[in-house]
């Protein structure tokens, strides 16, 4: 009710200005014109209806022209808005009565007052229509802005969720396989005191590790949309050693003196090749020899690990249970530093994973 308060009071003085304050049938219908801008919002046609006799008797102008633009503006169909221009000209144009219409003549004076009839109407039907196109291309800006930042959440959740995956792929299936090979190996092994105690202690300590980290893992899970806390510290090529030598097979490592040198994103992925080769050949090739090599190579850095077929004479292959992905994360990994990787089955029965990174990441 606010809003329409400006519209009418222009209308209003408009009608007494023209029209004067005796009563009377112009004063009326000018006044009339105006009160009905309180509904030009729901009701433009209605509004400018009324309007049209305030135009015609009462020479009112406020009140039809803002009745015909708020028409243009409400109204999708542009033939209402067109018809209503034409209505607020006619009023404009003929004379008051009607009957004195035969003694217009085709001067200037005439085609002046036409004129400025045709602009009127135009230019309230222009504005209307104008200010509706602006309003819907803000609308629809709004609507491509509110989907594009729902798209980039909705992408940047699944790399999220993606890279979550692979880490606790990797964090978890390698400290598993560990926990899975050492009651193995108690199960069959001699039924000797300290044996038993020192590979219970192993189970013992390995399960503790991956329980850590699961639940690192779902403190960083749980904190989706708030400041998560980090994973780190991040392993880098200088935990390769403490991670050959814990895995429970015959390793032979080759890696540079100096990690540290490459990002560590990069080392990071390296590392992680490492431990799901180390996993793969626990799970499917136990007693086989291992060869790691670290290599660094002009502007990247190649990770080749190549193991035998498995041992004759070892414990047949643990019984664990996998989704095929650990090979896929890696892939995903390399290909997300700008890398290579490949991997497959030897001839001798044995298989390698090799992956080159960058050593500048290309995202």
């Amino acid at each position: 009710m606010g809003r329409a308060a400006v519209p009418v009071g222009i209308a209003v003085a408009d009608g007494l200005l023209v029209n004067g304050y005796e009563p009377g049938p112009g004063l009326w219908v000018a006044l009339a014109a105006a009160g009905a801008l309180v509904l030009r919002r729901r009701c433009p046609e209605v509004v400018l209806l009324v309007g049209l006799p305030g135009m015609y008797i009462g020479h009112l102008a406020f009140a039809p022209l803002i009745a015909l633009y708020c028409l243009a503006d409400r109204r999708r169909n542009v033939v209402g808005g067109v018809v209503g221009a034409v209505a607020v000209a006619l009023a404009q144009f003929l004379p008051h009565p009607v009957t004195d219409l035969p003694e217009l003549a085709v001067d200037r004076e005439t085609l002046i007052v036409a004129m400025d009839s045709c602009v009127l109407a135009a230019g309230a039907l222009v504005l209307g229509r104008t200010s509706r196109v602006r309003r819907e291309r803000q609308r629809e800006l709004a609507e491509g802005r509110e989907r594009e930042h729902r798209l980039l959440a909705e992408r940047t959740l699944s790399t999220e969720r993606a890279w979550l995956a692979r880490e606790m792929h990797d964090v978890v299936a390698h400290q598993v396989s560990l926990i899975s090979l050492q009651a193995g190996a108690l199960q069959v092994g001699e039924p000797d005191t300290a044996t038993v105690r020192a590979t219970a202690g192993i189970v013992r300590e390995l399960s503790v590790k991956t329980l850590t980290e699961l639940q690192h893992m779902v403190g960083v899970l749980r904190a989706a949309g708030v400041s998560a806390p980090g994973l780190d510290p991040q392993p880098s090529l200088a935990d390769l050693p403490a991670l050959v030598r814990d895995c429970g097979l015959r390793v032979t490592l080759a890696a540079p003196d100096s990690p540290g040198h490459w990002p560590q994103a990069v080392e990071r992925a390296a590392y992680r090749t490492v431990q799901e080769a180390l996993t793969n050949v626990t799970k499917h090739a136990p007693g086989a020899e291992v060869d790691i090599r670290v290599q660094p190579l002009d502007g990247g850095l190649r990770v080749d690990v190549r193991n035998t077929a498995a041992a004759g004479g070892s414990t047949a292959s643990l019984d664990l249970p996998g989704g095929g992905h650990g090979l896929i994360g890696l892939r995903e990994r390399a290909h997300l530093l700008g890398g290579t990787f490949h991997s497959g089955p030897e001839p001798d029965g044995g298989f390698r994973i090799r992956a080159v990174f960058p050593s500048r990441q290309t995202f």
